[in-house]
């Protein structure tokens, strides 16, 4: 009989559940604005000023990018662990992507919000 030690608590499952969900969300606000640009193929830029004007637009958006970035974050974690193995030089890898991915977040909602 082999003694199985589990060790962790199952990161894995949720991982690979945090991408499916993002990339669920991801989808549906793609298809949604493809949506936009079938019904109004001859928007002008007042019409999409007008559609990002919309508080509802906005929040959709700003969840959409927070799960892009939640989806880049797991998949380029997994990168770095499994192809850097210096601890250190890992360890910098995570702080730089953290750092890089909130620097978008900031961007993005200065850009949807115009903060």
């Amino acid at each position: 009989m082999v003694n199985r030690h589990v060790i962790g608590a199952h990161y894995g499952l949720r991982d690979w559940l945090l991408q499916r969900i993002t990339a669920v969300i991801m989808l549906v606000y793609t298809i949604g604005l493809v949506f936009f640009l079938f019904a109004a193929a001859h928007a002008s830029f007042e019409g999409w000023r007008a559609l990002f004007a919309n508080t509802g637009v906005r929040v959709l958006s700003t969840v959409t990018v927070m799960a892009l970035l939640l989806h880049a974050w797991v998949g380029v974690r997994d990168i770095w662990m499994d192809y850097i193995q210096p601890l250190a030089i890992r360890l910098t890898m995570h702080v730089l992507t953290i750092l890089w991915l909130l620097v978008s977040f900031v961007y993005a909602v200065k850009v949807l919000w115009g903060v």
